[in-house]
């Protein structure tokens, strides 16, 4: 039977299995620029370049995310209720205090960051912090601490970084393309060749963003189930979907790259009409059935 220990080593080797990807595709992609160009030190670059980021996005994963997303952090003068909440949640799920940080914005919605539960972060914006009350941001706190808990906040903060600078490396070989006819002499093979490195260049950030959406679906469910289980009340969390999910309006500094982090889509209700497949979360109105369903 799966266990909170299981889904913990299971998102670990998850985390490790997206780096090992992230660095093939990248060795990928610098081997046609090597060809490309007729320069093997483009491959060289690529790999250090990967091995690099793969270990950012381990150790820095956390904080880029916080600053892509704005987040300050909360002073307990000024958000009590918000300290007082994750404290007292924090001892009944047996986890050390993670740093607390708030977003300016009044979209209500929160994440969690880290590696690891030592170095956790929880971040809410100060709309969540004045639309709910005390009931409602206890389950939010605990959906976001069961995410800790889960060690899902490593696996999810680390796509952020891998995601983010795969799409731009692939990026850089569509426009070198565009404005360079090549250093090779134009042949059969050749062409073939840059024909499966344009094509590799464009699947590469659909293919891991593609990874990225069906983990978070995945994981929201999760976390809202071990949330429920730690509040012994799911009808917080339930209500504070509803609240939350009937604001349209995108946040301030919504990003695709960050999107998946949040308890709720941050890009408001255009993001609602796009396919199921594609979406980072999956709908509130299936999060709550499932919650009043427990």
């Amino acid at each position: 039977m799966a266990t909170l220990y299981t889904h913990q080593s299971t998102n670990v080797t998850k985390t490790w299995f997206l780096m090992a990807i992230f660095l093939a595709m990248v060795v990928a992609i610098g081997y046609f620029f090597s060809y490309t160009y007729n320069n093997p030190g483009i491959l060289y670059f690529a790999v250090i370049f990967s091995v690099i980021m793969n270990i950012t996005s381990y150790w820095y994963s956390d904080k880029i995310s916080l600053a892509l997303t704005g987040a300050r952090p909360a002073r307990r003068e000024e958000f009590f209720d918000f300290y007082t909440v994750t404290e007292n949640l924090s001892i009944a799920a047996g986890l050390p205090m993670p740093k607390l940080y708030v977003i300016n914005d009044p979209a209500p919605n929160a994440f969690a960051t880290g590696r690891n539960k030592e170095h956790a972060a929880v971040a809410a914006t100060t709309g969540l912090l004045q639309t709910l009350n005390r009931t409602e941001l206890e389950g939010v706190i605990a959906h976001e601490l069961s995410h800790i808990g889960n060690r899902d906040t490593l696996l999810m903060t680390v796509v952020v970084v891998l995601v983010g600078f795969l799409a731009i490396l692939s990026d850089i070989f569509l426009r070198s393309r565009m404005f360079s006819g090549g250093s090779r002499d134009d042949n059969k093979g050749g062409n073939v060749l840059m024909l499966v490195g344009i094509i590799l260049a464009i699947l590469s950030p659909i293919i891991a963003t593609l990874i990225q959406l069906a983990i978070s679906r995945k994981r929201e469910f999760l976390a809202d189930a071990s949330g429920a289980l730690l509040t012994r009340y799911p009808e917080g969390l339930a209500s504070a979907l509803q609240k939350i999910s009937s604001f349209t309006r995108p946040m301030q500094k919504a990003s695709t790259a960050t999107a998946h982090l949040f308890i709720s889509n941050p890009l408001g209700a255009g993001a609602k009409s796009i396919s199921k497949f594609f979406m980072t979360h999956p709908p509130a109105e299936e999060r709550i059935r499932a919650l009043k369903g427990i």
